[in-house]
């Protein structure tokens, strides 16, 4: 809900805090952002269009294919990724605070106050044992599937997505109970707060690797999935659909300017699709922008009469994904 995560949300148009209140969000400076029926907001500025978004068609591709579970393997190893990495920071600031004894009134962190004999006390926006419940961001979360998989793995974690497509954002915002959404665009400046992410996730969106670096805590690594060389073999050359360019990995390196690659696994595992399926499939990546529904559909019907396995209506496709781990390097100090 918008309500979980207004907190880390600043004003688009002049970077100051915002309220929810009476159906939208509001900043002191009068600026005012109307909440959709549906539970989210759009936070996109200006006139100038922003960049290519999923069309209804595409969404709803997307959603009927990964409700379906084809790439269920992709989101349990990012779900884990995910709340290793949650935990291991956890783990972090529990040691930092065990070994500090300036007191609780040494800490400014949101979310602890001084009660009442100088101790903290938990007020809102808390997980479990008083903490600051984890923060994760998903950036170009489409229809939210990946991020719903995450938290169910993050118990206490508070899920932001945010797309630039509104028709993915609808779904997005009742992808979970401890998700809020938005619309906004990921090459703009992301309306989110310095330094409150513990992770940022990217499944197959843009990347705006010094955006992501401001809104992660310190600590915070951004996980990215890509699409492999073999991703969607032999269906790419048989249907003549973009493939993965020899680029690749370079492309995604520069575009996350100011983190190192910390890690990198590689997920590959074999889905038996049908027709309906490979629509879908093809419905809801790059390729539909660039293939007639018509052409493809009689590309379809001509792949399955040459290769469904005695007389069933199934073939086998390969997924095949990286998933990368980006820290932010540490800035470089100017020389005394």
């Amino acid at each position: 809900m918008l309500a979980d995560i207004v907190e880390h949300l600043i004003c688009p148009v002049c970077h100051a805090d915002v309220e929810l209140a009476e159906g939208a969000l509001r900043c002191a400076r009068g600026h005012s952002f109307d909440v959709a029926k549906q539970g989210y907001v759009s936070l996109l500025t200006g006139s100038r269009p922003p960049g290519t978004a999923d069309s209804p068609a595409m969404v709803a591709a997307r959603a009927e294919f990964l409700a379906a579970g084809h790439y269920a393997p992709l989101a349990q190893a990012l779900a884990e990724t995910v709340r290793v990495r949650v935990a291991a920071g956890e783990k972090r600031e529990s040691s930092t605070e065990s070994n500090d004894e300036t007191g609780p009134e040494a800490y400014g962190g949101a979310g602890v106050e001084a009660g009442p004999q100088g101790g903290p006390v938990t007020v809102e926006g808390l997980g479990a044992a008083g903490r600051v419940a984890p923060l994760i961001v998903d950036a170009g979360t489409g229809t939210g599937h990946y991020l719903a998989a995450v938290l169910n793995a993050v118990d206490d974690g508070i899920g932001m997505a945010f797309d630039v497509s509104k028709h993915a954002v609808r779904r997005a915002a009742r992808a979970h109970p401890r998700l809020g959404a938005f619309v906004a665009d990921v090459w703009r400046p992301l309306p989110i707060r310095h330094g409150v992410a513990d992770v940022v996730i990217d499944v197959f969106a843009p990347r705006n690797g010094p955006e992501f670096r401001r809104i992660l805590r310190p600590g915070g690594a951004a996980i990215v999935a890509t699409p492999a060389a073999a991703h969607l073999s032999p269906l790419v050359e048989e249907l003549g659909l973009l493939s993965v360019d020899e680029e690749k990995d370079r492309r995604v390196a520069r575009s996350m300017q100011g983190f190192a690659r910390a890690g990198r696994r590689t997920i590959e595992f074999d889905m038996e699709l049908g027709p309906d399926e490979l629509v879908q499939v093809v419905g809801m990546g790059p390729s539909a922008w660039h293939t007639d529904s018509a052409e493809l559909a009689a590309r379809i019907s001509g792949y399955f009469s040459r290769h469904a396995k005695n007389g069933q209506n199934k073939v086998t496709v390969r997924a095949a994904f990286h998933l990368s781990i980006f820290e932010p390097e540490p800035r470089s100090r100017p020389v005394p």
